[in-house]
């Protein structure tokens, strides 16, 4: 009641059953908020459905002729002349974000990830019915990269032109922009690109060689005359193709790549050469010099890094005469696991990885959770080669003042991101489209954002899309299931805009990581969901 206002007597014996009502309702509101509140908090994360979505995504970002067992109706056939002026066939691959450039490095960055998931968590990505759509998003990759691989040395790099590409705001299916392509070759090398792209093929070499061995063959012995080109002929690929460098520069050069690129083939083929080149090469190339913390499609130093410690904590026969170069290698692993957990001590920041208020991982401000995905993706695994070698005691031995870290303790983590990722984070927002009960819905995404061509084929031209579709403030007509966006800030905040692209777009290397964590995580989740049922039968449970 505002001041200056008459009060009204109240009529006698009203006060007390006024009051008693006031205070029924405000009990029965405080229990509605709490109910609320004790919902979203206790809320399961469903961890098989996030898998399932991931891959869903994939074949949202099909380039060329989808096949007829499609999943994601709103996509049709695109780039069905790609290399055409050129003389090639480069139909295929994948788009990176939501533009439609064919950019060869962080495709390649994708494989490589999609791959290891597959590879260390094969028996997870199966219990969760997911292996044979996990197998068709690398093969999308990896056939695509066969065919760029046009001679042994010479490799299609990117297909399209970004400023042209993002001049216009069209669906993949109307595509009116240039698809000019550009490649790497001897006398335009491109070492980073032949070294990511080799490390793809090796690792998925690996997860075909049970299931389609001739397949298997072709992708390693690609994969070896890729590296070969890289090693022989050195130098960045963006130094050689100009139109790469203001979107995907290689920052961190390519001696990262061919270190990467060498333990991805030792591991798919036992050969002791390609070990030997990353032993030999650890400290000229900063294998064992640079204690990262971040891990990317640019930089894979702490990729390479846990790949070499792996050897040492399996015992591998092989790595022991080289175990003193593999133990400076295992120490920088250990340093940028320590430094996501926090552990990495002597009180200067830059040793550790940021966090926000709300717990994400934080390394910079454009596109956070690729860092998120890629850091949740290697606590993993490292956990589990520490449960899996020493009999399972073995620890993470962080510096002085971080202490030791226990293999439960990197899940932890690990786990705290992709449950960030899926909501649990000060918004309650999911930063992957299509999963819980709110998301982003303006993703930064020419297809998603405009009708989908099945629906309505009549063309839209370059600036239509920006004028019918880009500027409106409703949500996206189709919905990008298993994007994983950009995600925050180091506040927690996010605006759900189309046009904050350093907040809504998403890209595959977002997504790629993601795949064997969330595979693992619903595993264990299932099995613990057994042993509270008393149900020690995991097959029968489920």
């Amino acid at each position: 009641m505002s001041r200056g206002r008459a009060r009204r007597r109240p009529v006698p014996g009203s006060v007390d059953i006024r009051f008693g009502a006031l205070l029924l309702l405000l009990l029965l509101a405080s229990a509605v908020l709490l109910a609320a509140a004790s919902s979203s908090e206790e809320e399961e994360v469903d961890y098989g459905a996030a898998l399932s979505k991931s891959l869903l995504y994939f074949e949202a970002q099909r380039s060329g002729r989808l096949p007829h067992n499609q999943r994601v109706p709103w996509r049709g056939h695109s780039g069905l002349t790609d290399g055409l002026q050129q003389g090639v066939d480069l139909v295929g691959g994948y788009y990176d974000a939501g533009d439609h450039v064919k950019f060869g490095l962080p495709m390649a960055f994708t494989v490589t990830m999609l791959s290891w998931g597959a590879i260390d968590f094969a028996d997870d990505v199966a219990a969760a019915g997911e292996w044979g759509h996990t197998l068709e998003a690398i093969k999308w990759g990896t056939d695509y990269f066969v065919k760029a691989h046009t001679e042994p040395f010479v490799y299609w790099a990117e297909v399209g032109d970004g400023d042209t590409d993002h001049y216009c705001w069209q669906r993949p299916e109307d595509m009116t922009t240039s698809r000019q392509a550009y490649r790497i070759d001897k006398d335009n090398p491109g070492s980073d690109l032949a070294g990511e792209t080799a490390a793809a093929l090796a690792a998925a070499s690996i997860v075909f060689r049970r299931s389609n061995p001739h397949y298997s063959h072709l992708l390693l012995h690609h994969a070896q005359q890729l590296f070969e080109f890289g090693d022989r002929y050195r130098g960045t690929y963006d130094s050689s193709i100009a139109e790469v460098r203001s979107y995907y520069a290689s920052v961190s050069g390519y001696q990262d790549e061919l270190l990467w690129a060498a333990l991805w083939l030792h591991r798919a083929t036992g050969r002791d050469d390609y070990l030997r080149y990353a032993v030999d090469k650890a400290e000229s190339f900063g294998g064992v010099g640079w204690a990262m913390t971040e891990f990317s499609w640019d930089v894979k130093y702490a990729g390479v890094q846990v790949l070499a410690a792996k050897l040492l904590l399996e015992g591998d026969p092989g790595a022991l005469k080289h175990g003193a170069v593999l133990e400076q290698y295992k120490a920088k692993a250990e340093h940028y696991l320590c430094a996501c957990l926090g552990r990495n001590g002597g009180g200067n920041g830059s040793d550790n990885v940021e966090r926000s208020p709300g717990g994400m991982l934080y390394v910079r401000q454009w596109n956070n959770l690729q860092y998120v995905s890629s850091a949740a993706f290697l606590l993993t695994a490292y956990s589990r080669y520490l449960s899996d070698s020493g009999g399972g005691g073995l620890l993470l031995r962080c510096p002085a003042g971080g202490g030791p870290a226990a293999p439960s303790d990197l899940l932890a983590l690990a786990r705290s991101q992709a449950d960030y990722i899926l909501g649990r984070n000060p918004l309650r927002l999911s930063y992957m489209v299509g999963y819980g009960r709110r998301y982003p819905v303006r993703v930064h995404h020419r297809g998603a954002s405009i009708v989908a061509h099945k629906a309505n084929s009549r063309f839209i031209g370059c600036m239509q899309g920006f004028d019918d579709w880009f500027g409106r403030g409703r949500p996206n007509p189709n919905v990008l299931a298993g994007a994983i966006v950009g995600g925050p800030n180091c506040r927690d905040e996010f605006r759900d805009d189309r046009g904050n692209y350093m907040q809504t777009e998403a890209c595959t290397y977002n997504t790629a990581p993601m795949v064997g964590v969330f595979a693992r995580l619903h595993r264990l989740a299932t099995a613990e969901g057994c042993r509270r049922r008393g149900m020690a039968d995991e097959a029968e449970c489920r």
